[in-house]
């Protein structure tokens, strides 16, 4: 582990056979990665959507009992990058699977092994090395019992690994086996975080995520994945009530006007939504102020990525 604030590291005693370590969890787009981490957790910390590339950065989440604690890292999904991101959210993938102590891969065992599944496979038998690998067959709920047999075979077909566990996050059947699975396979070491720490994003973060989450869930077409958040301002004003400003960048002029909608319609219908789960989270109430603007081809250029919080492969040389 590298970067951890040593004060954190001593505020709790552990175990002598305390075990602890790094869980990279990947797994193409939509096969469950971040609900099963929400449902380990028991909280949401990681946004949820039918749209593919959804988590575009590393997102950690912490699980600690007494005997242990796992840092899941929710991976943006493998896949073939087409810009800028789409290169940023791969190399994000590559550096938490050659960091890890332990791989989780997250299928989808309803249907037959995609493509992107045996480009997953490729790209995790390269940068594995002797990190171990758990296959955690997800959505076991719509597993047909005629093809049962037959597809689990075939994902376990797909890379080497160490075991397979059938779970439904959706329906937190198998999670808890999971966990203990992936904790024994763990190494000896100490707690990393505060035992009441179950992520390292600040609100700032969260929010941001949620608004964009609200953004994905209501358009479609190129809109979800050309969109961008920045809380320009968060302010608790008081101990009822939260004040956060943000800006939605887009790529185009007429992605903005989708956006804002006919006479604001749009931005107030994803303000409400945003708001709702936003005071739920916080406890308070929530002022919300939005505002969207146009950052032409965003994704593709370097500078306004970085601008934008994204950090790219080249920043990490020096």
């Amino acid at each position: 582990m590298t970067d951890r604030d040593l004060d954190s590291i001593f505020q709790d005693d552990w175990p002598e056979d305390h075990r602890s370590g790094l869980v990279a969890v990947v797994g193409r787009p939509n096969v469950g990665k971040s609900t099963l981490i929400n449902a380990i957790l028991g909280q949401k910390i990681a946004i949820v959507t039918p749209k593919p590339q959804t988590t575009r950065k590393q997102q950690l989440g912490i699980f600690t009992i007494e005997h242990g604690q796992i840092i899941f890292v929710d991976t943006p999904g493998l896949h073939k990058p087409h810009h800028k991101l789409g290169e940023f959210m791969v190399s994000d993938a590559e550096a938490a699977l050659r960091d890890a102590d332990l791989i989780l891969w997250v299928l989808d065992v309803s249907t037959e092994p995609q493509e992107g599944d045996k480009h997953i496979a490729e790209t995790v038998a390269t940068l594995r090395g002797n990190t171990p690998v758990v296959l955690a067959l997800n959505k076991a709920d719509l597993l047909a019992a005629e093809r049962r047999e037959a597809l689990i075979a075939a994902h376990e077909a797909l890379i080497p690994h160490e075991h397979t566990l059938l779970v439904s996050a959706l329906q937190n059947s198998g999670v808890a086996d999971l966990v203990t699975d992936l904790m024994a396979r763990l190494p000896l070491g100490p707690r990393y975080y505060p035992a009441d720490q179950v992520s390292e994003a600040n609100m700032r973060f969260i929010a941001a995520e949620i608004i964009r989450e609200k953004i994905i869930l209501s358009t479609e077409k190129e809109i979800p994945y050309s969109v961008a958040v920045e809380v320009e301002e968060y302010k608790e004003r008081s101990e009822e009530m939260t004040y956060i400003s943000a800006v939605i960048y887009v790529e185009r002029e007429s992605q903005k006007g989708i956006i804002i909608g006919k006479g604001g319609a749009k931005i107030k219908q994803l303000g409400a939504e945003a708001r709702i789960e936003l005071q739920h989270e916080l406890g308070t109430q929530v002022y919300l102020d939005l505002r969207v603007k146009v950052l032409k081809d965003w994704r593709s250029d370097e500078a306004l990525m970085r601008r934008l919080g994204y950090k790219l492969p080249k920043d990490d040389k020096g």
